[in-house]
């Protein structure tokens, strides 16, 4: 049978990137059918909407979807009526069922000096945030008047138990509950359900709670600490977006979104860089890191995603750096470099 994944370019650098990714991608899955599609800005200027109904299908009838990048400063807009790139987004995720958003941060050892922060700090450093993706305040109730506006934020115990167990799941050590119990209802609520689910099912893995502007302290001062990081929506976008910083490069890291038997969404955490697309100088990294993904969580194919991630680490320990990371590879040097890593 064959295998089918949708890529979706998007905008910037993303079909920059995503155009090698997708010859690795070739090279670990022999007869591997490509199904591209316009998604985000890119849509809005075919289409007049970010998400179309038949690029939704596409996704949805898929193995897995292989997104770039979306966004920039040409569909950026203040007017509820609209469209926006990440409706796109938010649509899809909706559309595939995906509510479980895994963001793994190891910063290597080549990029320490990278990173903002001191060796010391960073060094053992192996964390994933899982990030609940389908509910909360980005899905919630919108009014907007001439001079007031709100956003409703929203958590049932069944969204919250089912991402909880995602992150137990996924734990090595231990899981910290990521809320904002003192002030929250849903937080009050969000804390109480991970309780109950750890009694229940997970009492041997350790579970602590952090309020969220601690933990945003934490990550900068003792990211060590951290095994899996299990929040709600938004605080997760943020946090991950924050941990990604201690690899030297938002670059630097892949994501999955995963959620019940449909495909899985597998992209790079980093925006589309309006201002370098079209140079060839972007980092395809994170990109080729999130295919790894899709070859491990999207197709069951642990030792072609661990090849190569192996590259990727590989290429960087002998001295590969793209200009975000402080050298001068290109995006064709920094592909031929992995390429040659794996041989």
């Amino acid at each position: 049978m064959s295998i089918r994944v949708v890529t979706l370019p998007g905008d910037g650098i993303g079909p920059e990137i995503l155009a090698p990714a997708v010859d690795l991608l070739k090279r670990f899955v022999a007869g591997v059918q490509i199904e591209e599609h316009v998604f985000g800005g890119a849509s809005i200027d075919a289409h007049g909407i970010a998400l179309t109904d038949d690029t939704l299908a596409a996704c949805q009838s898929a193995d897995a979807v292989l997104l770039a990048a979306v966004g920039g400063p040409k569909w950026d807009t203040t007017d509820p009526a609209k469209p926006r790139p990440e409706q796109g987004l938010l649509g899809l995720r909706k559309g595939l069922g995906l509510y479980a958003n895994l963001r793994p941060v190891r910063p290597l050892p080549a990029l320490y000096d990278a990173s903002p922060l001191r060796r010391e700090i960073i060094d053992g450093t192996d964390l994933l945030v899982v990030r609940e993706l389908t509910g909360g305040i980005y899905f919630g109730e919108k009014t907007r008047t001439e001079t007031t506006a709100s956003d409703l934020c929203v958590y049932s115990t069944e969204e919250i138990e089912r991402i909880a167990r995602s992150a137990f799941e996924a734990a090595r050590t231990k899981v910290t509950s990521v809320d904002k119990a003192n002030v929250l209802e849903t937080s009050r609520l969000w804390r109480q359900v991970v309780v109950d689910l750890h009694q229940r099912e997970f009492s041997h893995i350790p579970l602590e709670h952090v309020l969220v502007d601690n933990a945003a302290m934490q990550l900068v001062s003792n990211p060590t600490s951290f095994d899996v990081i299990v929040t709600e929506n938004m605080f997760g976008d943020i946090l991950s977006d924050e941990a990604a910083m201690l690899t030297g490069s938002i670059g630097m890291l892949p994501s999955a979104s995963l959620g019940g038997d449909g495909p899985g969404l597998f992209e790079p955490v980093h925006g589309s860089a309006p201002d370098i697309a079209g140079q060839g100088i972007a980092n395809p990294l994170a990109m080729f890191l999130s295919t790894a993904l899709l070859l491990r969580h999207g197709l069951n194919l642990e030792s072609e995603a661990g090849a190569l991630e192996s590259a990727v680490d590989q290429a960087l320990d002998q001295g590969l750096r793209t200009r975000d990371l402080g050298g001068t590879a290109s995006t064709a040097e920094a592909t031929e470099a992995v390429l040659a890593a794996l041989g």
